[in-house]
């Protein structure tokens, strides 16, 4: 396999090219001003919302509303929005930080992503100049408040089914907008909606900018939920809902790629979202381990409360390590588009698009190492974690959207290898030559090369052997199944299961070791203890996963070559978990929080 840089880093590309650590963003890289933001949201959230939170989640009239107001005040809703349209026009890395920052913020957090993400970037990278003139420094400020109606009673993850219709008036000024909007985050108090419908009999959706006071708008009742209570959640209905033409958003019949495009932003912000939580779980997790005596002795000491607190750290390490990566990835991709002549605006969701598949990855990692953290955050608190009087029980409520939110996590790992698989047949990414290389690797004997004893030589070539796993049974399932393989969901999202692990595998030990280079191996004991932990794991999973899917669809000679290949790539040296996650744990007791 060959290295690559990140002026030349595809999306999808990192199973088939290897990066350096010189070429990849990673937390420790953060400026002084980037910093001081997440304090200022992490200080916010402290003053303003966690002393607030029973008060929230009862919907006391107008409470949300008057906190995103502070929160404007402050810059947060405007954070990535351009000068001129009133905003401070911070990078993508500044604002997925801030994301993050806020993600600890229980339902706030959701209300505020509804606001700043779904619901603005619309007009933001769809919108006319004079639509953004209009709306973008009333959102920015907070005058106006956001929504975003996508779904609907019988279109969930087929968005583009849905049934909400618009008609043009008879004189050509207005559209009359009717139908049915369902789980609509901050309909309770918006004063601005994205409404998709669908214009006559077209077959795809549009977009509408729609105010409240056009009227013809009726909004039910809250929604009552497991979790996120103290977010606005309401079904819409829309009768004769007079819009005028001039905010249809962008072209008729392009609504369904707006959907589309928005969600790439939103999916790898829910990660960082996710992150933020996860860190406040661990450190409530850390301060009860601390102070919980039993036996005569805080439970922290105690090597099944260790495990769970490493496990802990090294899920959140791992997802913080691959956001980021992703993130600047995204960066750089945003910053070549725009020096090559592409409006700045066009560019984001241009290079947003091009990393579509590691967006998906991070959705559903970030909010599944969220609900696990959450649940073994409620093991530690034991009978108080249960209890609505501790932190643990809200969060593990408020967790479990995570996986719905922004497509099932099922429907993101089916658009993983689905959209690997596209941009192959396109041309754009070489899936085929790598898989075929691998396939013939597996009737050769194995070369077992020089011996390598350089620092993450093993490591490195862990993941080269996870890599063509992955190819291997991916090309197999795609060259025998063929078209048939996208009704095999669960060969499909086993694929896209190794691919997560690789991906955040690599981004793991790319950070190592750069955080090596940087301070030196001994000050980075504890990251090398929560890579190699995490390889350690990995392999079994990825073997898992691939020996599900071969035997799917692979029978005789064929399964047992491939099962002998699948052992070959998943093969790791021993290495002790256990200390090392007690290592990790006892470093985080010491400080009383995650401190990584």
């Amino acid at each position: 396999m060959e290295t690559t840089t990140k002026s030349t880093l595809k999306g999808g590309e990192f199973v088939i090219k290897e990066s350096s650590y010189q070429d990849i963003f990673i937390p420790e890289d953060f400026t002084e001003e980037q910093k001081m933001i997440a304090q200022s949201c992490h200080d916010f959230l402290a003053a303003e919302v966690w002393p607030n939170l029973d008060r929230i989640d009862n919907k006391e009239d107008g409470l949300m509303v008057k906190i995103l107001d502070k929160a404007a005040e402050l810059g947060i809703l405007g954070l990535t929005i351009p000068e001129s349209y009133g905003g401070f026009e911070k990078d993508f890395v500044t604002g997925m930080l801030s994301t993050e920052s806020v993600g600890a913020g229980n339902s706030f957090a959701v209300s505020v992503a509804a606001h700043t993400g779904i619901g603005t970037l619309p007009i933001l990278y769809y919108g006319n100049e004079e639509q953004k003139k209009k709306y973008l420094p009333k959102l920015a400020t907070g005058e106006y408040k956001a929504s975003y109606c996508l779904t609907e009673p019988g279109s969930g993850s087929d968005a583009n089914s849905g049934k909400t219709h618009a008609k043009l008036t008879a004189d050509g000024k207005s559209y009359l907008i009717n139908g049915q909007k369902m789980w609509i985050t901050n309909a309770g108090f918006a004063d601005v909606f994205i409404v998709f419908a669908k214009i006559d009999d077209d077959k795809n959706l549009s977009a509408f900018i729609v105010e409240k006071t056009f009227g013809g708008i009726t909004i039910n009742a809250e929604e009552h939920k497991m979790g996120i209570k103290g977010s606005s959640t309401c079904q819409i209905f829309f009768n004769d809902c007079k819009v005028p033409v001039e905010n249809l958003l962008s072209e008729r019949g392009n609504g369904f790629k707006i959907a589309v495009n928005i969600l790439n932003v939103g999916r790898i912000k829910l990660a960082a979202a996710a992150l933020g939580g996860s860190k406040a779980i661990i450190t409530h997790a850390v301060e009860y381990a601390n102070q919980r005596i039993q036996f005569g002795h805080p439970i922290g000491t105690y090597g099944a409360i260790q495990h769970k607190l490493g496990e802990q750290a090294i899920m959140a390490f791992a997802c913080e390590s691959a956001l980021y990566r992703a993130t600047r990835n995204i960066e750089d991709a945003i910053n070549s588009l725009a020096e090559g002549g592409m409006d700045k605006t066009q560019a984001v969701l241009k290079g947003t698009e091009q990393f579509a598949v590691e967006a998906a990855i991070m959705k559903i990692f970030g909010s599944e190492a969220l609900d696990f953290i959450v649940d073994e955050g409620v093991q530690i608190y034991g009978g108080m974690g249960y209890s609505a009087d501790a932190p643990m029980e809200r969060a593990y409520r408020d967790a479990r959207i995570n996986r719905i939110f922004e497509g099932t996590n099922e429907i993101n790992r089916m658009l993983i290898l689905d959209m690997m698989v596209k941009r192959a047949l396109k041309g754009e990414l070489d899936l085929m030559g790598p898989a075929q290389k691998v396939a013939g690797e597996l009737m050769s004997i194995p070369d077992m090369g020089e011996a390598d004893d350089t620092l993450f030589a093993k490591e490195k070539g862990y993941l080269r052997n996870f890599k063509k796993a992955c190819l291997m049974v991916a090309g197999a399932a795609v060259q025998k199944l063929m078209t048939q393989l996208q009704t095999e969901q669960e060969i499909v999202m086993n694929i896209a299961d190794m691919l997560i692990e690789v991906y955040v595998g690599e981004s793991l030990q790319l950070r190592a070791e750069k955080l090596v280079n940087m301070k030196g191996e001994a000050a980075s004991a504890i990251e090398l203890d929560m890579m190699r932990t995490w390889l350690s794991d990995s392999a079994e999973r990825i073997h898992k996963s691939g020996r599900d899917a071969i035997f799917a669809f692979a029978e005789g000679d064929e399964q047992r070559v491939m099962m002998s290949g699948l052992k070959r790539f998943t093969k790791t040296d021993s290495f002790n978990t256990k200390n090392a996650r007690r290592r990790i744990a006892a470093k985080m007791l010491a400080e009383n929080k995650y401190c990584f």
